[in-house]
Order: structure tokens, then sequence, then C-alpha cells
């Protein structure tokens, strides 16, 4: 971008939950703070996959090889890992934020999660960008305001705000 390093940790995700479409050709269109944050970090290119097939992930190509390192290390879990790693492989692609801030959505990912032709909400977290469709963020913010009084107590006597 502009030849310079941007750290991750010094560049702010935005915050809140972000509205963007998919268009008939498989393309999401990125809330403008969305594609300023990749700007601001200097990455055009990015990973497009899901771990949880709810729910797809926009990752910097930076932190997609960070997370590729995790899945592939060896341990007592590596079972596990690379069953992560396969289905992020099978529903993923390399993909370019485009001049219009646009970022293509593998077709197999977009079939899967109903995202085609649908209106979808984005959220940064943990350094990548989740992007709900219409059903699935309706169910999560219904599961989320369930019991929410108790919720929010239990959170307070924690410090919550």
């Amino acid at each position: 971008m502009d030849g310079q390093e941007h750290p991750r940790e010094l560049v702010e995700a935005p915050r809140g939950t972000l509205s963007g479409r998919v268009d008939e050709k498989g393309r999401l269109k990125l809330p403008a703070a969305v594609a300023q944050y990749f700007g601001a970090l200097g990455e055009q290119k990015v990973f497009v996959t899901t771990l949880n097939t709810s729910t797809a992930l926009i990752y910097p190509i930076s932190v997609w090889k960070e997370t590729e390192k995790m899945l592939e290390e060896p341990g007592e879990d590596a079972d596990v890992r690379a069953d992560v790693a396969f289905v992020a492989n099978h529903y993923g692609e390399d993909s370019e934020i485009d001049a219009q801030g646009r970022v293509l959505l593998p077709t197999t990912l977009r079939r899967e999660l109903e995202l085609e032709k649908d209106d979808v909400h984005l959220v940064c977290y943990r350094q990548r960008v989740e992007v709900f469709g219409s059903k699935v963020y309706g169910q999560r913010l219904e599961a989320a305001k369930t019991d929410l009084q108790s919720k929010l107590k239990a959170l307070e006597k924690k410090g919550l705000r």
C-alpha cells in the first residue's frame, strides 16, 4: 500500500456489527470501515473460509498463515487440528480485495452457508472478519438475548460496567 509497516496490534478493528451484501456474482462489498481496516494493515490479499460451517471468516493473509502454522503443529490434538484444517481448506480460497472494496466468496462456501444474494452482518474479531448470513445472524442474536438479565448480573459482578 504505502510501503510502511503497520503492526496489527496498532491497527484498531472497527467495532460493532456492520452490514454488507453478497451480489449475484458472489462478491461481498465490504463496509468502508472494514476495507479501511484491511488497508491500514497493508493487506489486500485475504483467505476466505469457514471453520464452523455456519459463518464465513475473512482472514488477512498474514493472520491466516499464522493460523495455518498453529493447525500444522504436532501434539496430542493433531487429529483435531488436521480436521479443522481440512474443513478450512475445503471451503476456503485465497482472494483479494478489489479496488471497489469487494471480496469474492468461494462458491462452495457461499452455497453451504446460504450467502448467495443475501444481506450479511460483519463483525471484526480476533484479527479476522466474521460474516453472518441473515438467517444465522438472527438465530445468534436470539440466543444471545436469552436470559440476558441473568447474564448481565453475573458479568457485572465480574466488573462489567
